[in-house]
């Protein structure tokens, strides 16, 4: 991207992603990397950002990064540890606070007539998390605002472009954070916020014609936000010679494989369908664990796919609809966010005897980046709204073994389901929504006679990114008027139930 980039080096904190979103938001580019992996064309970098991290810059744990190309050379912000990190090693103190600050605070001074704190002033709130606190900034330090409790919030250093806070600018609770860092980047770096979608289409098709050329690409479409959005910018840039493959694993909504490759046909798009229902499900026949499930259906897939791509002579490219958190994850500063909660059915790799190069035109990009990259080529809102759904599809929200019996159940609550939330205006308010088939039957009475039947669970959360996500409090009459239907309408259910639970500690989908 011909930007002025900014890089902000991360220290695992969970709120890394963030202060990328924030800093994008301002039609700014900017990049992830771990704190001990610098880039070396940091020349190229127009600013420098230091996270947030759970440890501490006192004792053993210390993560050092090595600032020498860009401490007093390029405009520089610590962020909470990094703020900690700058005064530890530049002759301030920090230590333990006597009490964990964390929540709302709010601004108690601000020093007057500096463009760091343009357009912010006293009373403005902010977000605190650290469990240290600065006790002393360095001599070269000028305090530039305090709380009640926390007198060093925000300092900077005289003779350099180096500023640190002490608080999360980057989190919704601090109310002036994008000002801040528009302050930042815009009045003290001089960055120009000229990074929009429209700007990525361009850039992207260009770049797209002069590596791919003349050569053919093969793209598994899944139907959803992703790999349609990479669809369309491949399909700018080569046209005919994408080819793009949907495959029916038979695990998909009701009705799903039918409408969704009508739905791109009148995108102009060259797809194929291949309906291989009864091969995924007789690799699923007898498993039960969930990763089981997911390596099988993979290794279907696969298998699927390699056959079609071979019908095609002189497949050169694999295309994937890689987003930006896929690529974060796995170059982490401590090798991922949190340990490995499940799978994840993007990511694995390509078997070698497939020998494609892989192109991935979004893995710059933040999901709600793909929707608008999506608005600015002008594709159904419908389809850029669609909700998330899981590359093994209903195989985890099955739990238990899988048969074509349940699979039929889980796909008619799950069409109840989901008609519903968009019958009644509410499929828009939610992030995620999708029905469970538990491995359980309880005793029911439908007229005069007893009932032993299966019993599915509801869910829906609002969510930014997913990586955290709050489950939904849908109107009881909806929830109502759904159990009923899916009761009276389902055969084999007898009975509902809606799971509150947010994330974390659970986590969306079940499985």
């Amino acid at each position: 991207m011909q930007h002025n980039n900014i890089l902000i080096l991360d220290f695992g904190s969970q709120y890394t992603q963030l202060i990328a979103r924030r800093v994008r938001e301002l039609n700014i580019y900017c990049e992830i990397h771990p704190y001990n992996k610098i880039p070396n064309n940091i020349d190229e970098y127009k600013a420098v950002i230091l996270s947030g991290s759970p440890n501490s810059v006192r004792g053993e744990g210390v993560l050092h990064p090595d600032l020498k190309n860009i401490r007093g050379k390029k405009p520089l912000l610590g962020v909470c540890y990094g703020a900690q990190y700058l005064a530890h090693f530049s002759g301030g103190e920090v230590a333990p606070s006597n009490t964990r600050e964390y929540g709302r605070a709010n601004l108690s001074f601000v020093k007057e007539k500096e463009d760091f704190f343009h357009n912010i002033y006293e009373g403005s709130q902010v977000w605190m998390s650290h469990s240290d606190t600065i006790k002393k900034l360095p001599e070269n330090a000028v305090l530039l605002a305090s709380t009640h409790d926390v007198e060093n919030a925000a300092y900077k250093i005289e003779g350099e472009p180096t500023y640190a806070i002490q608080f999360h600018p980057e989190v919704y609770h601090s109310t002036d954070g994008k000002q801040l860092l528009e302050n930042f980047l815009v009045h003290i770096a001089g960055v120009n916020p000229d990074w929009t979608p429209q700007s990525f289409v361009e850039e992207t098709v260009d770049e797209l014609k002069s590596k791919l050329g003349n050569d053919k690409v093969v793209l598994g479409l899944s139907g959803g936000v992703d790999s349609s959005v990479a669809a369309m910018l491949l399909h700018k840039a080569i046209g005919k010679n994408l080819y793009c493959i949907f495959v029916n694993n038979g695990l998909l909504r009701k009705n799903e494989f039918h409408d969704v490759l009508e739905q791109y046909k009148g995108m102009g798009l060259n797809v194929k369908g291949v309906d291989a229902s009864a091969r995924f499900l007789d690799a699923l026949a007898g498993l039960s664990d969930p990763e089981q499930k997911r390596k099988a259906i993979g290794r279907v897939f696969i298998e699927v796919f390699d056959d079609e791509a071979h019908e095609i002579t002189d497949v050169k490219w694999l295309a994937q609809g890689t987003i930006y958190p896929d690529v974060i994850e796995s170059v982490s500063a401590t090798g991922g966010p949190s340990a490995t909660i499940k799978s994840h059915h993007n990511v694995g790799g390509l078997p070698d005897f497939m020998k494609l190069k892989v192109v991935e035109p979004l893995k710059a990009l933040f999901k709600d980046e793909v929707r608008r990259v999506g608005a600015s080529m002008g594709m159904d809102k419908a389809l850029l709204g669609r909700h998330p759904f899981p590359g093994p599809g209903l195989a985890i929200r099955i739990l238990g073994d899988i048969t074509a019996e349940k699979v039929r159940i889980l796909q008619e609550v799950d069409a109840v389901f989901i008609g519903n939330l968009k019958k009644y205006d509410l499929y828009d308010s939610v992030w995620q929504a999708g029905a469970i088939l538990l491995p359980v039957n309880s005793v029911g009475v439908m007229g005069d006679e007893r009932t032993y039947e299966k019993c599915v669970a509801l869910r829906a959360v609002e969510s930014t990114d997913g990586m955290t996500a709050d489950w939904v409090n849908l109107p009881y009459e909806f929830l109502q008027k759904t159990s009923n239907e899916i009761i009276n309408k389902v055969k084999g259910v007898n009975r509902v139930v809606y799971d509150i639970s947010s994330k974390p500690p659970a986590t969306i989908e079940w499985e």
